[in-house]
């Protein structure tokens, strides 16, 4: 793993020894052979479990630890970068804490960090607050070199977990994990949140927004590569036939394999009603291994319903694509736009499609109410739409298009032999032998009750079906049911 090179630097008295190297970890957890930092254990004094404090990082970067003859004061000689500014936080505000680690060829290596429950009183040292830091630095990617070199530590008051001291605590421990222009952001609504000479109003709007903001995981845009037969088999569980759509859609996401990051455009689905759109669009974010959230169009005809009110109005809020950020917890999501082809249904305040334009190009989409741009480089949109005429150029364009036909009839009959009638047997808790069905009268079902597009009145067959015959299996006391064509006529 690459190690950036402060190497250890006795200052002038009176200023800080620093006596560690950082490096640079995208590692999710700890080991001994992997951990989050090293202490110098030459004597082999340190055990498997010590007590202690960090130092005061502005004096010396070691670890008081509390042995049975005494304290030892040990020296950090390395450090993963992502929990640098979490020592210092320690360090500073002096909270006892636990340590897990063991002896390996470079020190004692730590793989853990817990809080002791015992202390000074420093409210963001309790209540799972250290655990939840360790989580999320775990999960962050590590800081730039320049980073480290930044001074971006808080004071704050005495509240709870969510208050301004857990948010300017928390800041001050994974503040560079964030994009840069977020770590400012922090800063200016944190000075707003905490100051005087403001309205309460707000206080509360910047206070609001950062717990907002700091919900949200800031991922890198490297994604692993996707086993191709993995991909396949969630396609085919998904989607009965339609090889080319399926083609289309390995062929988009399996170019992760070459460059880490996600496809240049997203993926727009245009078929009929009910030809399973959505259920693809899922498909997609389980094989990119991503959250997803959805924005249906056809209920959104005002732009300010995605980009948030401005904080200058007292209900003033984030928009629908913000608060999908922060409902996910992550800045790296799926966006299944549905109904893409009514986006243009804007009312007198302007055009939804032109706010769904920042959202596609990955430049970053600027929310009113946070009042910040939000790096999209980990969003992969993914749009259904029924009538490609109604989507305008600039929104086609940021799109791979792929056209779902309609189901045939033979296809639409294995469907519900394969699928639809197993699946709604097997919720009713049902056997197959329980609700059977001909050839012929199969034939007459379909003429009788699926005359649209797509496969819900498939489903909605299947489920009527097996509903029947449920009822003369309880209440006429047969055996099993064998719907043949006559008997499928007598449907209602």
């Amino acid at each position: 793993m690459p190690v950036f090179d402060f190497a250890q630097e006795e200052k002038v008295k009176g200023e800080a020894i620093k006596t560690y190297t950082a490096f640079k970890s995208e590692e999710a957890e700890a080991t001994p052979q992997k951990p989050i930092l090293v202490l110098e254990d030459e004597k082999g004094l340190l055990t498997h479990h010590i007590n202690g404090v960090f130092t005061n990082p502005s004096i010396r970067s070691s670890f008081e630890a509390e042995l049975t003859d005494g304290t030892k004061s040990a020296d950090i000689l390395k450090v993963d970068l992502r929990f640098v500014s979490l020592l210092e936080w320690l360090g500073d505000n002096h909270i006892p804490v636990r340590l897990s680690g063991a002896k390996t060829n470079e020190g004692y290596g730590v793989y853990k960090i817990r809080e002791t429950g015992i202390g000074n009183g420093k409210l963001s040292s309790e209540d799972g607050f250290l655990q939840f830091m360790m989580e999320r630095l775990f999960a962050s990617s590590a800081p730039s070199e320049e980073e480290l070199d930044e001074e971006d530590a808080e004071d704050g008051d005495d509240m709870k977990l969510t208050s301004i001291q857990s948010i300017t605590d928390f800041i001050t421990c994974a503040g560079r994990t964030f994009p840069d222009n977020i770590r400012l952001w922090a800063r200016r609504n944190l000075a707003v949140a905490k100051s005087a000479e403001v309205t309460i109003e707000e206080r509360r709007h910047a206070q609001r927004a950062l717990s907002i903001m700091t919900g949200i995981q800031w991922k890198n845009n490297y994604f692993e590569a996707i086993d191709p037969i993995w991909a396949r088999k969630i396609l085919d569980e998904e989607l009965y036939g339609l090889e080319s759509v399926k083609q289309r859609i390995m062929e988009t996401v399996i170019q992760v394999n070459r460059t880490h990051t996600l496809p240049s455009y997203g993926l727009l689905l245009c078929g009929p009603a009910g030809v399973g759109k959505s259920q693809i669009a899922y498909a997609v974010a389980r094989i990119l291994k991503l959250p997803w959230t959805t924005l249906d169009m056809s209920s959104i005809n005002d732009p300010e319903q995605l980009t948030g009110s401005s904080r200058i109005y007292s209900n003033a809020k984030p928009g629908i694509i913000m608060e999908a950020f922060a409902n996910s917890g992550t800045s790296n999501l799926v966006f299944i736009i549905n109904e893409l082809d009514k986006a243009n249904s804007g009312k007198g305040n302007g055009n939804p499609a032109d706010v769904l334009l920042t959202l596609l190009d990955n430049l970053g989409f600027t929310d009113n109410y946070m009042e910040c741009m939000i790096p999209t480089i980990g969003v992969y949109p993914i749009a259904t739409a029924n009538v490609k005429a109604n989507i305008s150029a600039p929104l086609m364009s940021r799109f791979a298009v792929i056209d779902i036909p309609d189901y045939t009839l033979e296809e639409k009959k294995e469907i519900f032999r394969r699928f639809s009638l197993p699946k709604v047997l097997k919720r009713m808790g049902m056997k197959p032998s329980e609700c059977q069905i001909t050839d012929d009268g199969l034939d007459a079902l379909m003429k009788k009750f699926v005359i649209s597009t797509g496969i819900r009145n498939v489903e909605q067959a299947a489920e009527h079906l097996a509903a029947n015959a449920l009822y003369q299996i309880e209440v006429d006391k047969v055996n099993n049911v064998i719907f043949d064509e006559k008997m499928v006529e007598k449907l209602s």
